[in-house]
Order: structure tokens, then sequence, then C-alpha cells
């Protein structure tokens, strides 16, 4: 061995001395995990880093300890006030100096600020955070000129990329900041980035030859299950009780969703509290502590919270909302089991709330329309699949993951059949050969099941021999299958062009000599077939008793003919699984039920009762008697005031704009007080709005002909002579005066 070689191990051999003696010292850890020793290194030999590690790893480590060893300040530039706030408290108790770390934000007041200048300036400062706009006054500027850089930090640099899940335009503006202030080393650090975002990151920050260090982003101890929306509040009640005493997060979009959710939880006994950006900070601040503190168990909030939050032991994250990217999704379920214990992933799917995002896009740039659209595409395709969500999620951040049943997601603990697709993969494949690289999966799908939009008539892809070729199956089929060639590696999705696909050398050799391909329908989540929960190896609550709801169907069949009514004017679907959940066994029991008042109740429950009586008792079933779930009073007594409304025969326009309502929500909400059971004479209304032929014709297709309440196939048997508000109208009409 030459003599440079061995100096060059002993050097390495007492830096590695070292770095454990710092790590025990300053953290009290005896050991790294994962890549963290060599990141640390290759900080220290003053080169640029880029460092995807997910939620869990460490990533704060891997420039908190460097800063302590080396001469001058680290900056690091952190996203959110609370962020920095969590990590320069957590730095201080790991050092007897106070002023070790320190931010500077709008939060401070000039005194403060000055201080925070006298400590960097005399050398106690090993760590200064800033948020990217502070960064960029003239007078932080000014400061940060005097002082020695050891290096930059860019924590959650996912916030450069317009391709990332939280884009913030500061961001982009890092880098000539970094060139007026003076050269040191960038260490760039993501616990969530695909190659696309990597690739914006690294461009934007002029980092491309940084060292690039990439943990798995495999995360075993998480489940990941989806649930079709239905009952969703009651679902969520059950499934927290059924985990009692564990912390949990759940995740929705809106502020008064978070509010009113908050509220029915702690009114059925769960210390719960919410949090959104909308309070006020110190309520924010409150609420947050006592999660942490574990005062309160579950806190319902916006994505405004979680981020950098350091509580291992979350045991749940559940989204009542789908979120807008998968980026997000990944980011805010890893928030659960951080301490590698157990992690349940529960998501609630409807596509209507993906049709909702759409909306919320619009009037926004065109080019950020785009990307969200592709996005969302991307968690369609995440919820809709049934192929292993393990391997669905890890393909989108650049990772292989090999197992075929990874035995920890509800596509694998409840597999569909599987479908032979050898011959539709090699159709697919020759078909995006044929129109080439410049299109997306949205538009190859058209193709093949013939379905002429502006683009395929402006590209002439209508008069390919491929289109129509595969119309004997559905779109759902043919995305299923395309996933499937993706998850392969037989057609490549552009990283330039985002969302591009084409066929790669791996998928001309498929088209040469095809070989047997297997694979699952995508799931419907929105249709009658799918409007069972799924149960994970956690109590999930919300598993319909299957036996129990096809004998309710038959019973509910033999009430309907007993008194000459359609089925679903006696109870609906939703009720009849929520009964097959809950068990009701008294009558106060049954006017829990969704769906079901105390007028519906009274009329039909009794015999319903008694089969649920005799069930439970032979079945030995051990009911959920503590899940009953206690309704909130609405705020604005919507209910009430509709009821007194229409009984003083006002005008529903009237009805509508006294409570800020659209016709459409108006509609929806006496829907709702007819369903359970509240009789409402809407007549008045009617003799205003309709002749009385048409109210008839309406009226004898829900009492002869309809088999259930669809208002689809209402439209469709009534036929376009009828407006789809005229068939609501009656069909309020009908299930009052029959049902109630």
């Amino acid at each position: 061995m030459g003599k440079f070689s061995l100096q060059q191990e002993n050097m390495d051999t007492e830096q590695g001395v070292l770095l454990h003696d710092k790590l025990r010292e300053y953290f009290g850890f005896t050991s790294f995990k994962g890549n963290q020793e060599a990141v640390i290194n290759n900080v220290l030999a003053g080169k640029d880093t880029f460092v995807l590690m997910p939620t869990g790893g460490g990533k704060s480590l891997c420039y908190q300890l460097p800063a302590l060893i080396m001469d001058g300040v680290a900056i690091v530039i952190s996203p959110l006030i609370a962020l920095m706030k969590n990590q320069v408290d957590a730095m201080r108790t790991f050092s007897t100096e106070s002023g070790i770390a320190h931010f500077l934000n709008s939060s401070l007041n000039k005194s403060a600020i000055q201080q925070v200048r006298q400590d960097v300036m005399e050398g106690r400062t090993k760590l200064l955070y800033f948020a990217p706009e502070s960064l960029t006054k003239e007078d932080n500027i000014a400061f940060l000129r005097k002082i020695k850089v050891s290096f930059y930090a860019i924590d959650e640099a996912h916030c450069i990329s317009e391709w990332g899940h939280d884009f913030r335009p500061e961001y982009r503006r890092i880098r000539p900041i970094i060139n007026d202030i003076g050269q040191a080393p960038l260490i760039a650090l993501t616990a969530t980035a695909t190659p696309k975002v990597q690739m914006d990151i690294q461009k934007n920050l002029g980092m491309t030859d940084a060292t690039v260090f990439r943990s798995s982003f495999n995360r075993p101890n998480l489940y990941y299950e989806l649930r079709p929306k239905n009952n969703v509040d009651h679902d969520i009640i059950r499934f927290i009780k059924q985990n009692e005493g564990k912390s949990g997060i759940i995740y929705c979009l809106s502020r008064k969703k978070v509010e009113e959710l908050a509220e029915l939880l702690v009114a059925n006994g769960i210390k719960a509290l919410a949090y959104h950006a909308g309070m006020d900070a110190q309520t924010r601040a409150d609420n947050q502590d006592a999660f942490l503190h574990e005062r309160v168990n579950v806190i319902v909030a916006t994505i405004a919270f979680g981020m950098g939050i350091d509580k291992p032991d979350v045991r749940y994250v559940i989204h009542y909302d789908i979120p807008k990217s998968l980026e997000g999704y990944y980011q805010e379920t890893g928030r659960a089991g951080r301490d590698g214990g157990e992690g349940y992933c529960l998501t609630y799917y409807s596509y209507k709330d993906i049709q909702k995002l759409e909306k919320f896009m619009q009037g926004k740039p065109v080019a950020e329309q785009e990307i969200g659209k592709l996005l969302l595409l991307e968690t369609v395709s995440y919820a809709e699949s049934s192929m292993c969500r393990r391997k669905s999620l890890l393909h989108y951040f650049g990772e292989t993951y090999e197992e075929a049943n990874c035995g920890s997601c509800d596509n694998c603990c409840n597999p569909k059949p599987k479908i032979e697709a050898k011959k539709e993969m090699q159709l697919a494949l020759e078909a995006l050969l044929e129109i080439g690289d410049k299109f997306k999966i949205d538009h190859l799908v058209a193709v093949l099941t013939g379905k002429v939009t502006a683009m395929v008539k402006s590209y002439n892809h209508n008069k390919s021999e491929f289109f129509g070729a595969g119309e004997s199956k559905d779109a759902r089929f043919w995305n299923a299958v395309i996933r499937q060639a993706l998850i392969m590696g037989l057609v490549d999705k552009n990283i330039e062009n985002y969302g591009l696909i084409s066929v790669n050398d791996k998928g001309r050799e498929y088209i040469k000599s095809p070989k047997s391909v297997t694979i699952t329908l995508d799931h419907d989540y929105d249709s009658e077939e799918e409007n069972m929960a799924m149960g994970g190896p956690m109590k999930g609550g919300g598993a319909a008793d299957e036996e129990l709801f096809a004998m309710l169907k038959d019973l509910r069949r033999k009430v309907a003919k007993q008194n000459d009514l359609p089925p679903y004017v006696i109870f609906q679907d939703p009720s009849l699984e929520d009964m097959s959940i809950q068990y009701p066994i008294t009558m106060e029991e049954m006017q829990t039920i969704s769906g079901v008042g105390a007028g519906k109740a009274q009329k039909f429950g009794a015999e319903f009762i008694k089969l649920i009586k005799a069930y439970v008792e032979e079945k030995e079933i051990i009911r959920p008697q503590d899940l009953v779930v206690k309704g909130v009073a609405s705020k604005s007594n919507n209910k009430i005031f509709i009821i007194q409304s229409i009984d003083r025969k006002m005008d529903f326009e009237d009805i509508a704009r006294a409570r800020n309502l659209d016709m459409d929500e108006l509609l929806t909400e006496i829907e709702a007080i007819v369903n359970s059971g509240t009789r409402l004479d809407i007549q008045y209304y009617l003799n205003t709005l309709m002749d009385e032929d048409k109210v008839e014709d309406i009226y004898l297709y829900f009492k002869e002909d309809a088999e259930t309440d669809s208002l689809d196939d209402a439209i469709e048997e009534l036929g376009s002579e009828y407006s789809e508000e005229e068939i609501r109208l009656v069909r309020i009409k009908f299930i009052s005066e029959v049902a109630n």
C-alpha cells in the first residue's frame, strides 16, 4: 500500500472517530442512520450535495452536525417559521451555548434581530435559519456579506420546482441571492422528489454536478388504504374509537371542513383540535403543542400542519379529501409511524373531489393549470389502480419495488382477480409506436377506444389503423394496461416534457416476442359495486357485514312489496350499509343511522331492528355500542330554517338566497331532510314551476318504473323534455309523501 493511500486511510479513520464523537456529544446518538455519515463527509469535503431522504430518515442532522464542526456559520433556508423555531429550540437543547442557533424572520422585533446579529458576529452562532423571503432583504444580504459562510443548506428543496407539491416562487430566487452574498458549498434536501423535480432543483440551484445521495422511499411499516367516500364522518369516528389513545392527523382541504370535523369529533368524546392558516398564530401554536404533548390525540388540519413536526408516534394519517399530488400524499402519509412502529394511512376517495380540485385551478395561469392537471392525473391513477400501492408510489419516485405482494396495502391484502393481457399489451405498445412520442396516456387511450377528440382529429389519428382497435375494452382497462407497461419498464415517461410517453427498447423487444402479462382492473369507487370499505391490519372500523347487508336487502324487498313501494323508498343502500356496520337494536339507535330520521325509523324500523337483534344474538357479535355517532347542531340551522320556510310556503329562490346557497345546494339539503323521514309539502312551489301532467309523469316513473332513486337513470328514462331540477323536485315530493 502506498504512503499516500495510508495517510488518506488514517485521515478518514480520524474523521470517522471525530464524527461519531460529535454525534454522541451533541445529539446523544451512537450511530448514524442510512446515508447520513456519507452525506456529512461530502459536506465537510466542501462539495455540493443533494439529499433525497424520506420523512423520518434524519435529514436535518445532515446539515446540523457539519455546521457544528466547520468554521463559520451555516445558512439554512427553510419555508416555515414554525419549522425554524422547532429546529432552533432543538439545537439549543444540544448545546450549552444558547446562541448556537438562531433564525432571522418577520416574527422578530428590532432588539431581537440586534441580539441575533451580535451573536453571529461574535462567533457564538453556527446555524442561522432564514425563510427565502427574509433572505432577499437588502439589509440581510449586506449583513451576510460580512460573515464567513460555511455552507448553504436548502431544506424542503422541492419548493423550488413548479412540479413539486409545495411550489414557492421565492425559492427560485435563492441561487442569485447566494451569488450576491458569496460562494460556499450547497446542500439541498427533500423528503419527496420525482426524477422530474430532482432535475428541476439541480438546474435551478446550479448544482447539476452535485453528489446525489438517494435513500429508499419505501416505508415498510406504513399500511396504505383507500376507501370510497361514503358516510365518511361516521367511518372516521368509528376508526378513531377503535384505535383509542393513539395519535392521529386528519387532513381536509378546506378550513370549514377542518372546523366542522373537529367539532363533530369533540361532540363524540374524542380529544381533538383544529389547525389551519386562518387561525391566529397563538391558537395554532397552542393547538400544535397540545398535540405534541398528548393533551389531545387528534389534530384535524389543512396541509399547513405537519411540515417538520417531529412527533415520532403518529399512528394514523387520514385524508378526508384526496391530495392534489402524489408528492403531497407521500409527504403527509409519511408523518405516520416515523419511529418505525405502526402507521396506518387511510384516504377517502371520490372522483368528484378531483373535479372540485380542477375547478379551483380555473383562473390560474395556463401553465400552472396544465401542471396541476397532470399532477392530479397521477393522483387519480394511483387512487383507482388495483396495483400494489407501494409499487405504484415507489415507481412514481423513480424507484423499483420487486416484491409481488407488499402485504401492507389494501390492494395486496384484498387483491382483485388478475386478467391475462398479453395481446392487449402488444396492441397498446404497437399503437404508441405508431403515433409517436408526443402524446400523453389519455390520447393513446382515446385512439385505442376509438374516441374522436379534438387532438385525435388534428393529428389524423382517427384514420390510423389502430383507431378503435381496442374498442371492445373500456378506458379503465386500457389505463390499467399502460400503467402496467410503465411499471414493467416497457414505456418511458419524458422528464423534460412531463407526461409524454414513448416505447423504449425493452418495449420494442416485447412487441417482437410478447410474454404473458396479467393486470388487475382499476377500482371504480363511485359505483355501487365498490361501496364496501376494505379493512387492513389495524382495526379499521368501516367494513360492512356483507351477510347482514344481503339479509337487510331481502327484508327491504319484502317490506317494499307489502307496502306496494319501490325498495329504495323504504331505506336507501347507504342506510342499509350503515346498519350492517353499527348493528342498531333499539329505535333510538336506529335513528342514528345515516339517512334514517325519527319518522322513517318509526314507520319502517321495527322489522329491521328485529332482524338485526336476532342476527347479533345468533352470531354472538360484540357490537360497537360506544360508537353511536352524535351529530353536531349546524351553526347555520339550515335544516330548521328550510322546514319552517317551506311550511310558510316561501319561494325556493328566496330560501336559497337567505342561506347563501345555490339551487343545487338547497335541493341537496331538502333531499337529506326528506330522506331522513321528515315530510315536506312542496306542492305550492311545483304549482308555480311545472305543469300538472309533467309532475304526474315523473311521479309515476318513481312509483312504478324506477328500480333505484338514481337521478342519472331517471334522466335517461324520462328524456330531455324534463330538466334535472324538475326530476329532483318531483322525487322530493314522491319520497316525502310515500315514504314519510
